[in-house]
């Protein structure tokens, strides 16, 4: 009985032990899949192209128009036939406009700006999410090995409780005990390997493909010194606080432009018509009339009374400004509220994992003497059964205070606005989001720039 009680003792402190696959793929090896495979962030980058092309249509706006248009025009009156033909070409360019256009384009640059900060904050989102599906594969990893050791265990210990009733040092309860904790050992082993599947499935849609032996996580990030600490570079780094920065920029340079449209505009126009028509002559002949004129002008017109609309639209921005303020204020307070509660789930891990530590060292320690004392009678099958049970929950809960510990230090990284491609010093090339802007920031029509555009185009595959 005591040699049978000390084989099952090893093979117990073996299923302790978390049988992992060989290395193979880092967590950084993870973000970097997610970061190149991400349709999210494909997404939001041609967002941020549409918006690079609101400050080129808004640079258009400074300079002249130029336009063409061609009539033919056919009349017969009294039986005379009268066709005449017209081109016309006009230029026309807004002269002064007291800022309307200048601000057009700032409120277009810093709308920029803001979507720039909006994709940054989808790189935290993709990054965060292959940490989460990297962790949670690693997780269900741990725990199926530790249940198809409890398995193993259990189906040597009711074998043993069938020897020993064969024997008649026990009875069928004894029986009837193990055989129930090891259908609920099979049970749990079936929810792990569920937690498993559903943890590749997260992976494939965050990475873009199936885990190849993921290495275990590494060292835990360097947090700051204080939560205050924290929470104040969260306030100066985070794309969120940044994005409503630039709105906020925004809507006040929108009250401006509404004060504006009350100005008057000067434009000017110059024009250029060829007509062509032809002519009875005396002899009952045709010739052709062909005339040509050049024309400008100057003009400046101002709107008097628009039945309320400028004064709506002035409001309007006005409403939308207070908005932004707010938007802004309450984006630093969200930001604040990640870092804390980052924060409070690393101390509440770490605490859990010492305690837990504890547990496992005590209920160990208990599974071991109640083991000896069943060897004397003392205890029961049960009493064994139990003690073991303990101790396989103790270290199913380690496992998973050391993934919400780790979630948490990348969590907090993500609240504090650092967890980018950049910050993490990943080392792979990143989307450069000046570089479209560069190219068409300034209405490309001129060849040069026109080849500039298209390798820009090339280079980021569109």
């Amino acid at each position: 009985m005591k040699r049978m009680l000390q084989r099952l003792a090893l093979t117990l402190t073996a299923a302790l032990v978390p049988v992992l696959p060989a290395s193979a793929e880092s967590l950084a090896d993870v973000m970097v899949a997610a970061y190149r495979h991400s349709a999210l962030l494909e997404q939001n980058r041609a967002v941020l192209r549409a918006a690079d092309e609101d400050v080129a249509q808004a640079m258009s706006a400074l300079r002249p128009v130029v336009e063409w248009a061609a009539s033919h025009s056919f009349q017969q009156t009294d039986g005379v036939e009268t066709v005449s033909t017209t081109l016309q070409l006009v230029a026309s360019m807004t002269l002064f406009d007291w800022g309307r256009n200048q601000l057009a384009i700032d409120i277009a640059k810093e709308n920029v700006l803001a979507t720039r900060e909006a994709l940054v904050a989808i790189e935290q989102d993709v990054l965060l999410n292959a940490t989460r599906a990297y962790l949670d594969v690693h997780t269900a990893l741990q725990q199926i090995s530790l249940q198809e050791n409890s398995v193993n265990l259990l189906s040597q210990e009711l074998q043993a409780a069938q020897d020993r009733f064969e024997v008649g040092e026990i009875t069928t309860t004894d029986v009837s005990l193990a055989e129930a904790q090891l259908a609920g050992s099979r049970a749990s082993l079936a929810t792990a390997q569920g937690s498993y599947q559903i943890a590749i499935e997260a992976f494939v849609e965050a990475v873009g493909r199936r885990p190849v032996d993921l290495d275990p996580p590494p060292a835990l990030p360097t947090r700051p010194a204080s939560i205050e600490a924290a929470q104040a570079v969260a306030r100066r780094t985070h794309p969120a606080v940044l994005q409503a920065q630039r709105a906020t920029a925004a809507a006040e340079l929108q009250v401006a432009a509404a004060a504006a449209e009350r100005s008057p505009i000067i434009t000017g126009s110059a024009g250029l018509s060829g007509n062509r028509q032809p002519r009875p002559a005396f002899d009952g002949s045709r010739d052709q009339d062909n005339s040509g004129t050049l024309s400008a002008s100057i003009q400046l017109n101002q709107t008097l009374y628009s039945g309320g609309r400028l004064s709506a639209v002035h409001r309007r921005a006005m409403a939308g400004r207070d908005s932004a303020r707010a938007a802004l204020l309450n984006s630093a307070r969200q930001v604040d509220l990640a870092v804390g509660t980052a924060w409070a789930n690393i101390d509440v891990a770490r605490a859990q994992i010492v305690a837990i530590d504890e547990q496992i060292s005590a209920a160990q320690q208990a599974y071991e003497g109640v083991r000896e004392e069943a060897t004397l009678g003392a205890r029961t099958t049960l009493d064994v059964l139990d003690a073991e049970q303990d101790l396989l929950e103790a270290r199913s809960d380690r496992i998973q205070a050391n993934a919400n510990l780790q979630l948490a230090h990348y969590q907090l990284l993500a609240g504090m606005g650092v967890l980018t491609v950049e910050d993490l010093k990943l080392g792979i090339p990143t989307y450069d989001p000046s570089a479209y802007y560069s190219a068409v920031r300034d209405a490309p029509y001129t060849s040069t720039q026109g080849q500039n555009l298209d390798r820009v185009l090339r280079a980021i595959g569109k």
